[in-house]
């Protein structure tokens, strides 16, 4: 047995049964390895950010972790951006990243690079097999560390040699470690502070957004009169009938500001305090009071939803249902605008659909229109590294077994990770990508401003894709998806309905 086969056969082994691929020469041994082994499903991404992009879709909907396969330094760089946002996302990821072999390194051939050194950034463990018998039980670690509460990212590297020598020893799957409980003491400090004092918010993220911990922390707002908010950026969020309507802290910090203003004891249950994405000219980073408490109930990786069951009972809070958000929306009819968008998704969407949110300036808004839609699942951008979403679209579609995925799409953003429609259409995924085209960088027009500037025709030139303009359905359809445009309501929800009627990918290029 080689290092590649006992790679392969510990993977397996360790539950790691999905590999986005993008090879290269160094990964030749590997490769062959995955063709001999039955039981990894193999999907080939045409860009090192499809690859790492979908691996953290994956494992938002799946809860566990895919491994990627990338082809050396300079194809862990190219999958950098996705790698950021999975850390941002806690998403698991076993990340296996070629490289020359050991005895060719210090010749400095041209696609030598410090792969670990790149890898650091993105990686909560990084590692380099250096002889084919260890890699099996790197491989192993590796798994382990990708599923340690909340996830992280580990990062595997694989000299060539390490691949194609003898001596492979398979690795032995290591227990998946136990997430972490709260602190007793913080439980009765917090529980202290919500019966004594007034304007207190528990902010909400990662592990505490999903059904159960919701349920948990109702019961506490109910019995206290608490306020409830999510962080700005989320990994993943159980939305819809059912559960919670809850609101996300502003992006703009204005509003941002008015949102947290009156908060005088801020508790965060697998969250961080909440700042502003970019700091700017007489603005604060911190988005609430200065002189609001701060109080941690949960880590990130601790369990949220055992913590607020404590701190609830605690309080003596008794079961409560959570509120109707009301009946389900009627598809909307007429001009195109951001509610009429949210409208028309929460009139149309199938039961556990999957929304992937890359709206960006468009979408801030969506939330409160999607209350009554049917249960389902909201995943965001959490790094703010820009194309994440069809990438991550493309991983939540298979991480999530079938369920239709839809992907509110900024096309600015797109561009950067166009290719993951090719590999929809290669995997057949029910991906619903409504392409928002309104053909410049709408986002950065508004940070222009922020920054107490006006912009000018150079400015603008910098900020335009209108010139020419992106023939999006013309490249929807030459990777194999088929697309349409729509420019009334009327013309988005019937195209809507026709595509989650069809077992494969869609696009519809929306003209805002």
């Amino acid at each position: 047995m080689n290092g590649a086969e006992s790679l392969v056969h510990t993977l397996l082994g360790s539950g790691v049964d999905v590999c986005f691929t993008n090879p290269g020469t160094s990964e030749m041994h590997f490769v062959a390895a995955l063709d001999r082994i039955p039981g990894m499903r193999c999907v080939l991404g045409l860009q090192e950010n499809i690859v790492t992009g979908a691996a953290d879709g994956y494992w938002r909907m799946a809860g566990k972790p895919a491994a990627t396969l990338l082809h050396c330094g300079p194809g862990l760089a190219n999958g950098l951006a996705g790698l950021h946002d999975a850390r941002r996302a806690r998403s698991g990821i076993v990340n296996i990243v070629g490289d020359q072999a050991v005895y060719h390194r210090p010749y400095d051939a041209p696609l030598t690079a410090d792969t670990e050194g790149w890898a650091r950034g993105v990686s909560a463990f990084v590692r380099t097999a250096t002889r084919a018998e260890d890699v099996g039980a790197d491989a192993a670690v590796a798994v382990q560390a990708a599923r340690t509460s909340p996830g992280q990212v580990a990062t595997l590297i694989l000299p060539s040699d390490s691949s194609w020598n003898e001596g492979g020893v398979v690795g032995q799957a290591l227990p998946v470690p136990a997430v972490p409980q709260a602190d007793p003491h913080a439980v009765k400090q917090v529980a202290r502070i919500l019966r004594e004092q007034k304007n207190v918010l528990l902010l909400l993220g990662g592990l505490a957004l999903t059904e159960g911990a919701q349920r948990q922390a109702h019961r506490i707002a109910a019995a206290t009169g608490a306020r409830l908010l999510a962080e700005g950026s989320n990994g993943r969020i159980q939305r819809g009938q059912g559960r919670l309507q809850l609101d996300r802290v502003p992006y703009v910090v204005e509003q941002a500001l008015a949102v947290l203003g009156q908060v005088q004891h801020l508790v965060l249950v697998n969250a961080r305090d909440p700042v502003g994405f970019f700091g700017y000219p007489g603005k604060p980073s911190r988005l609430y009071p200065p002189d609001a408490a701060v109080h941690v109930l949960t880590r990130n990786e601790q369990d949220a939803e055992a913590a607020l069951a404590a701190l609830a009972d605690e309080l003596g809070a008794p079961a409560v249902a959570i509120p109707s958000a009301g009946p389900r929306p009627e598809a909307p009819r007429g001009a195109l605008s951001p509610e009429g968008l949210a409208q028309a998704v929460a009139a149309l969407m199938p039961e556990g659909a999957v929304i992937v949110d890359e709206s960006v300036t468009y979408g801030r808004g969506f939330f409160p229109q999607t209350y009554a839609a049917p249960a389902h699942d909201w995943l965001q951008n959490c790094g703010g590294a820009i194309g994440y979403g069809p990438p991550v679209a493309t991983g939540a579609a298979i991480g999530a077994g079938g369920r239709r995925v839809i992907a509110l799409q900024a096309d600015g953003s797109a561009m950067y990770t166009p290719q993951a429609l090719w590999t929809q259409a290669r995997e057949k995924l029910p991906v619903t990508t409504v392409l928002l085209s309104n053909r410049k960088y709408q986002i950065l027009i508004g940070e222009y401003r922020n920054v107490g500037a006006n912009p000018g025709r150079t400015a603008m030139d910098m900020l335009d894709l209108g010139n020419p303009d992106i023939g999006w359905v013309k490249l929807a359809n030459s990777m194999g998806v088929e697309a349409a445009q729509a420019s009334t309501l009327e013309a988005l929800g019937d195209l809507m309905a026709q595509s989650f009627a069809r077992p494969g990918p869609f696009l519809i290029e929306l003209l805002i």
